[in-house]
């Protein structure tokens, strides 16, 4: 028997503002607050009580079917389709047409942390009658977002992406609920845009789009800024997920950790498995993967320390991201957006914002 309604995540991008890390892990992998990004948000799926999802991926897409596999230890049947080539939003939606079986499909961007109750959204649709429902938020700045005003009955009427004058401080959050009739008339075999090609054909066409508006947490994980903001609030217990049974406060130190007891962990730090933190050091708002190494007297402040990396003795790292087993020497800064790709070995000393010895 068919489910009645099923999930697609789409998680194909390459996630190119969050290199150096994506370039060995595709970004709903990489870890956020003990997990990787996308477990957080496959358990609040579960939670709502959706069962069957599909996966539509396409950049290193065998690490997802490595690392979940049939979805079993989750409580859900995942089903894999891979795009053989980019094909934008739409086209990635409409790629997994015929792994689709319900006839209500609730799409998901993978970048995005959400907190809204999804059985909610899919309810809204619904009660509406709507073919298309659009879950929106409103934010206090909506310019960097597509712009979705509505009307009194909540009746999508325009889709405006990123625009400079937006008519409502509602935005587009990521998660849609289509009719499954509705993504067949998507094109196939090209790229399409949901944002700028399907929906705005919709609304041209007088095709009832619904909105459920609601102030829920939402977060775009695509920079580093907020990747290690989403972190800490899940950490914080600002942001809701399943797997995270309580608040675990100002920091979160996985299993085999070693930190030393007067090191500092604050902000809704995360301390990776077998990673070391070393006397002294302070972390405020640091992502620490696993088998990472902070020495003594080193401050990380909201910045990635990527696996394997070190951040030697006395450095300061600040708004930066350290790549997977690169070597900060001691008494380095790095300061304001730094990126170390992999590998990079940083001498003591190398790198400085201060003439201070």
């Amino acid at each position: 028997m068919a489910p009645s309604v099923q999930a697609l995540v789409l998680v194909g991008g390459k996630g190119t503002r969050l290199r150096p890390l994506t370039l060995s892990a595709p970004k709903p992998m990489l870890p956020t607050a003990g997990q990787p990004f996308l477990t957080h948000l496959l358990a609040r799926i579960r939670e709502a009580g959706i069962t069957d999802v599909v996966l539509g991926t396409s950049f290193k897409a065998e690490v997802f079917e490595e690392y979940y596999g049939d979805g079993s230890s989750l409580g859900l049947n995942l089903t894999y389709v891979t795009e053989d080539q980019p094909l934008g939003t739409g086209g990635g939606i409409r790629n997994v047409y015929d792994s689709l079986t319900a006839d209500t499909i609730l799409v998901f961007n993978g970048d995005v942390l959400g907190g809204t109750d999804i059985r909610d959204v899919v309810t809204t649709h619904s009660e509406s009658g709507a073919e298309v429902t659009l879950h929106l938020v409103k934010v206090s700045d909506p310019r960097a977002f597509g712009c979705v005003p509505t009307d009194a009955s909540g009746r999508v009427t325009a889709f405006l992406e990123k625009t400079q004058d937006p008519p409502t401080n509602q935005i587009n959050a990521g998660t849609y609920v289509f009719d499954r009739r509705v993504i067949g008339e998507i094109p196939v075999g090209r790229p399409v845009s949901v944002e700028r090609e399907v929906f705005p054909s919709l609304l041209a066409q007088g095709r009832h789009i619904h909105a459920h508006v609601d102030n829920a947490y939402w977060r775009d994980m695509g920079t580093p800024e907020d990747f290690v903001r989403g972190s800490a609030d899940l950490v914080r217990g600002i942001a809701p997920s399943p797997i995270i049974a309580q608040r675990c406060g100002e920091a979160l130190v996985l299993d085999d950790a070693d930190v030393a007891a007067n090191a500092v962990l604050i902000g809704g730090t995360v301390v990776g498995r077998g990673a070391t933190v070393g006397s002294g050091a302070r972390l405020d708002g640091a992502v620490v993967f696993d088998g990472a190494m902070v020495e003594a007297g080193a401050v990380v402040e909201r910045s990635i320390v990527g696996f394997g990396a070190r951040v030697g003795a006395g450095a300061l790292v600040r708004d930066t991201v350290i790549g997977d087993r690169a070597s900060i020497g001691a008494r380095c800064e790095l300061l304001r957006g730094a990126r170390v790709w992999p590998e990079i070995q940083i001498p003591d000393g190398g790198v400085r914002f201060s003439t201070d010895v």
